[in-house]
């Protein structure tokens, strides 16, 4: 049969891309070698979905590290309220929580893919699963199609590639498109783990002595091989066996590699912890004065306490050289200001991040100077267009990625359909 468009991916890009060129007129058939639709929306959000980010857009696009602003052109065509208004018009209740974040008032991801899956059916969509690709239909110049590896040929005017990138592989996610955009003339550039768990081989890390701690709202900054101070965020943090993660640090990661990647071995890239990112180091070291001065016969310990997370606060103390049980009178000037420093600055050495299949997204992809940053289409072959992690975009947890995926599906989705008249 011969369809005007062939989706390759039935995740968030790749459903809403179809859904897209079908509302523009387009007879679609979308293509998945799984045995199911929507399996990395399903376990998005935890569960329950973070449709997407309701910030304004120039914060948007700042969430949006990874070449944000190449999405700009696609903002003017299809932004986050259009995708609120989107689900909204399919019955799924959107609430808005911290940072901008879009869950469905069901807290439930499968609901979103039933109601694209719903909408799909409407539109008549043909949907093909466990159907895998073995690479595009290149006849006189442009795409024809594709070829399946039972050797059939599906044919079609426009093929959209949104099979997203090599993380979170269970979902599908392979890295199989990066081979096809090849095979169209395309760039590749280097791909790289992003929010990904940091690993570190500090003792301290390899005897589990934190492991499980999370520590609340902390200023997490990544140091370069020559000290210098490349990006902090602040949110969470957990300590974990292998080394770090939480949010504040699975933001921090991308910088991490990038780090790695520029000390060539020449010096160490490290994380800094700052635990009290309201208060100047000064204030810190008052406030423990002013504790120490109030019960001078109380164990550190016991004076401190409430000062910093139990666990972390024996840790820095020992760090500082202060033992916790002696009298908080003994403690010196010069040791209490070494635990207001390491409360305030906190360093680390790490070596690296979890692989780019344990990341949440993949850095790097189908290279933005090949696509048209209007309609996603291919600048190397009329015919092919490119939505979602394939490309070279990426973001920050907390709705940006699926923001991307569906922004850049729609509009993959009405070029692929307009272009049938061409």
């Amino acid at each position: 049969m011969q369809y005007d468009c062939i989706v390759i991916g039935g995740g968030p890009a790749g459903l809403m891309a179809a859904t897209s060129a079908a509302l523009h007129g387009a007879s679609v058939c979308v293509i998945e070698k799984g045995k199911t639709l929507g399996r990395k929306l399903a376990i998005s959000g935890g569960g329950r979905c973070n449709v997407t980010n309701r910030q304004p857009l120039p914060i948007l696009v700042e969430h949006l590290p990874g070449n944000g602003k190449f999405l700009y052109s696609a903002f003017s065509t299809y932004d986050n309220e259009a995708i609120i208004t989107f689900f909204e018009d399919l019955g799924i209740k959107l609430k808005e929580e911290d940072r901008g974040r879009m869950f469905p008032v069901s807290n439930s991801a499968q609901d979103v893919v039933n109601a694209l899956l719903k909408k799909l059916s409407t539109l008549k969509v043909s949907l093909r699963t466990e159907a895998k690709v073995a690479g595009l239909r290149l006849l006189d110049g442009r795409v024809q199609g594709v070829k399946l590896e039972d050797g059939t040929a599906v044919a079609a005017k426009a093929v959209i590639v949104a099979s997203g990138g090599k993380s979170v592989p269970k979902t599908g996610s392979t890295g199989d498109g990066y081979a096809w955009a090849k095979q169209a003339g395309h760039t590749i550039t280097e791909l790289y783990p992003t929010e990904v768990p940091v690993t570190s081989n500090a003792p301290w890390i390899q005897s589990r002595e934190l492991q499980g701690l999370s520590l609340q709202d902390v200023a997490v900054t990544v140091y370069s091989h020559k000290n210098k101070p490349v990006k902090t965020h602040r949110w969470d943090a957990l300590i974990t066996h292998f080394g770090f993660s939480g949010p504040a640090v699975l933001r921090c990661s991308q910088y991490v590699v990038k780090a790695l990647k520029h000390s060539k071995g020449k010096g160490a890239v490290q994380l800094g912890f700052d635990t009290k990112p309201d208060q100047h180091e000064e204030d810190v070291f008052q406030e423990l004065a002013a504790m120490q001065k109030q019960a001078p016969d109380k164990a550190c310990k016991n004076t401190f306490k409430g000062f910093l997370q139990e666990r972390y606060l024996r840790f820095l103390l020992v760090k500082a050289g202060i033992d916790e049980g002696e009298p908080v009178r003994t403690v010196s000037k010069v040791k209490l200001r070494q635990l207001a420093s390491l409360c305030k600055d906190f360093r680390v050495d790490v070596n690296g991040t979890l692989s780019i299949e344990k990341a949440f997204i993949t850095g790097g992809g189908v290279h933005l100077k090949e696509v048209d940053p209007k309609t996603m289409a291919s600048k190397k072959m009329p015919g092919l267009f490119f939505s979602g992690e394939i490309l070279d975009i990426h973001g920050y947890t907390g709705g940006y990625n699926i923001t991307a995926a569906f922004v850049t599906g729609f509009c993959a989705g009405k070029a692929a359909a307009e272009s049938r008249s061409i």
